[in-house]
């Protein structure tokens, strides 16, 4: 996978306004002058996510076992107010890379960018326009059109659903590739496969409204579930785990699509998920946090974006499903994959980075 490149970051110690008391923070970083301390601010899901958070860290994680000198650390958002003072909080303990996860966090960044433009950032699924804050984002759409086919293909019922976490562009990019798979499954089959949970015309779906609240991931699959999906892709983070959950329980009632982790690597719900739309977040911040510490410069133009092409996205194996898959349907997914790469099958969202 290619990353644009990167930035020379020397460990600088800014002065910034204090910020109250200090959040609670998982600190694994030595007091070594000489180490890269490369420091993560969760978005509110937290780190036990399933979902993007624990992707990252696991990405700073692996950035510290390929290189000894780099320390790493993260502190927990319990709340979008703890965005600004956990970020100042880690400017002003001069770490080398600040790394601030999720799109939620975007316009925080932003802010502290500004007002420390010595300090290297970088963002997982946002970009600021701020020359010391490196993007790293994704083009779920193609993946999730791979998805979107993949359901119409293996419904049983003839309807398949989504539904997010919070009508923000980082979320409704599945949902828009999801719904595009579908209807070139109906189109090149002559079909009429069904989606509930989501209109990418109107740009109008279900929304838990929440990245943890499993209950409302459930109640929002349920009222999908009751409309006949018997396939459903959440892209709510943890709360998604309230539907996979409930996927399991009802002995194959219906099924699920995670995202951006292998579901059957992260959840305890591998029985009820067919595969993942996967980000590779771990891997776009291990290449970014290494560079840095070499010295490199991350350049925020064009930043990273992960696509088919350069597996940055892509779609999980199908692990319990394998058998389940016709190989026909496998084949004609592995083909519009190519097909993507290739740029052959063009695929929109209106929420793709630009």
């Amino acid at each position: 996978m290619r990353i644009a490149s990167v930035v020379a970051v020397g460990g600088l110690v800014l002065s910034a306004a204090a910020c109250g008391e200090a959040p609670e923070e998982n600190n694994s970083a030595g007091s070594g002058d000489q180490k890269f301390n490369a420091c993560m601010v969760t978005d509110v899901g937290g780190i036990d996510d399933k979902s993007f958070n624990a992707s990252a860290w696991k990405g700073l994680e692996a950035a510290k076992e390929q290189n000894s000198n780099i320390e790493v650390k993260y502190v927990p958002s319990k709340a979008e107010a703890d965005y600004e003072p956990n970020l100042t909080q880690y400017v002003n303990q001069g770490c080398d890379f600040v790394l601030a996860v999720g799109g939620l966090m975007g316009e925080a960044t932003g802010k502290i960018a500004k007002a420390n433009p010595n300090q290297q950032f970088g963002i997982v699924d946002a970009a600021t326009g701020d020359p010391n804050v490196y993007p790293m984002q994704f083009d779920t759409a193609q993946a999730g059109f791979l998805a979107g086919y993949l359901a119409a293909g293996m419904t049983e019922s003839g309807t398949v659903g989504t539904y997010g976490g919070m009508k923000i562009p980082p979320v409704t990019i599945f949902m828009d590739g999801y719904a595009d798979g579908v209807a070139h499954y109906n189109t090149t089959k002559n079909e009429d496969v069904k989606l509930v949970g989501w209109d990418k015309a109107a740009q109008n779906g279900s929304f838990t409204n929440d990245f943890i609240k499993q209950d409302e991931g459930k109640k929002v699959s349920d009222a999908l579930v009751a409309q006949g999906a018997d396939i459903i892709m959440p892209v709510a983070g943890g709360a998604g785990l309230g539907t996979t959950g409930a996927a399991q329980a009802s002995n194959g009632q219906y099924n699920t699509i995670w995202v951006d982790v292998d579901g059957c690597e992260s959840t305890q719900n591998c029985p009820a998920i067919i595969t993942t739309v996967v980000k590779n977040i771990a891997g776009a911040v291990t290449e970014a946090v290494i560079k840095a510490a070499n010295g490199e410069k991350l350049e925020p133009e064009p930043g990273y974006l992960g696509t088919l092409e350069n597996e940055g996205v892509s779609l999980a194996p199908y692990h319990e499903f394998d058998s389940k898959v016709p190989a026909e349907l496998k084949a004609e997914i592995d083909k519009l994959k190519a097909d993507i790469s290739g740029g052959t099958i063009k695929v929109t969202s209106a929420a793709q980075p630009k």
